[in-house]
């Protein structure tokens, strides 16, 4: 299985926060298209994908959400930001994830902690880094971990914990996070 963090500063951390404006609830437009991106295909779901996504915004960060294919996850590209916004109401703020929905999980969790945790695992976990290594170059695992923030960036702190973090690059130009997802799936399933 392959596996997607995505890391977002702003996103906000409680449902009542999401309104018709995505991008004034820490763009959660954003957030949503990188959704439609790892999980959906021309006419159906991928059934081999985990997407972790680390909020970071007001009020009660850090959120932990992770969504995992599966014939029972309730999300289509429609109600993909009325997904989020259901599980942030059901949200505790406790670590240990809480399944919402079928395939759909959340927890109080820190991005520091949950990328410990994957490589505690022994899982390959590759940030994306326009200095890194080309992806067509780079030997992939067949269960990577790729790691992608938001529009703004990393903070330093995490800029810091991330260093030790191998690194791999789609391409010279800076691409949007949900164009990002599509180049290193394609990769990655020509690699297979």
């Amino acid at each position: 299985m392959r596996e997607f963090v995505y890391y977002s500063r702003s996103a906000v951390t409680a449902g009542n926060m999401i309104k018709d404006n995505l991008m004034q609830a820490g763009r959660m437009d954003i957030v949503c298209n990188v959704i439609i991106s790892v999980f959906f295909i021309s006419n159906k779901m991928r059934d081999d994908v985990k997407l972790h996504l680390i909020f970071d915004g007001p009020p009660h960060a850090p959120r932990h959400l992770v969504l995992e294919s599966n014939e029972e996850m309730p999300i289509s590209k429609k109600n993909v930001a009325g997904l989020i916004k259901r599980m942030l109401y059901k949200s505790k703020d406790e670590e240990g994830l809480r399944e919402i929905c079928p395939g759909c999980s959340i927890e109080r969790k820190s991005f520091e902690k949950l990328i410990k945790d994957l490589d505690k695992d022994g899982k390959d976990v590759l940030l994306l880094d326009g200095k890194g290594v080309d992806v067509r170059e780079a030997d992939l695992d067949k269960h990577p971990v790729f790691i992608i923030g938001d529009h703004e960036g990393f903070p330093k702190e995490k800029k810091k914990f991330l260093k030790k973090i191998d690194k791999i690059s789609v391409g010279p130009k800076v691409l949007f996070a949900s164009q990002v997802v599509t180049i290193l799936h394609n990769e990655v399933d020509r690699k297979i």
